[in-house]
């Protein structure tokens, strides 16, 4: 399947203002602000106990000197394709360590600006984003969802992106690789493929 660039240019207008949000039905005053959990490593057999909070704050947008919203989990798949949106306006952008600004970005650069942008303030490294939310299976996978990628020939996660599309076959995501920047690449490529190590869904 031939990947086309330009056929994953947003399509709509990023939401940034509660304003047009309530206008779209989109977003609700909350009861409480949602939190992402950490995954744990707990056995069966053990009792069961309260899940780590993790750093990430919830799915809301900010507007100065008022409230937070949160997103309606009937909703969140809008969201999700806010968030592609956004990413896939840096397409092209050179790759730049430790870069977080159209200038360059670096993998979890590229992510942690993403989502700051919709007030979701993920950690800054590739590895510390693969503690957080939820592991997935490989068939549970969906857009929005983080995927990561041990490109360095250790044990440890050092890539990440974002799942921009799943089929039978593939999962394309976005990310910005160190050779050309960010693009948007496909675990049907060997080299993806190979270092593939896990999913995590942030947004539930």
């Amino acid at each position: 399947m031939v990947l086309f660039m330009a056929s994953c240019k947003p399509t709509s207008t990023i939401i940034t203002s509660k304003s047009e949000a309530m206008k779209r039905g989109i977003y609700h005053a909350p009861e409480y602000k949602k939190t992402a959990t950490a995954k744990t490593s707990a056995k069966k057999s053990e009792p069961k106990t309260e899940p780590k909070k993790a750093v990430v704050s919830g799915s809301r947008i900010n507007d100065k000197n008022d409230d937070d919203y949160v997103i309606n989990v009937d909703d969140s798949s809008y969201l999700v394709q806010q968030l592609i949106n956004a990413a896939s306006e840096q397409l092209g952008a050179r790759y730049r360590s430790g870069g977080t600004t159209p200038e360059g970005f670096d993998c979890s650069g590229l992510m942690f600006s993403t989502f700051k942008k919709f007030d979701i303030t993920l950690p800054r490294s590739s590895s510390e984003m693969a503690r957080i939310g939820r592991v997935l299976d490989e068939d549970d996978i969906r857009k929005g969802d983080l995927i990561f990628f041990r490109t360095n020939g250790k044990h440890s996660i050092n890539h990440v992106g974002m799942v921009t599309e799943v089929t039978d076959e593939e999962i394309k995501f976005i990310h910005s690789s160190t050779q050309k920047g960010v693009m948007i690449s496909s675990t049907k490529e060997p080299y993806y493929g190979r270092t593939f190590a896990q999913a995590n869904r942030i947004l539930e």
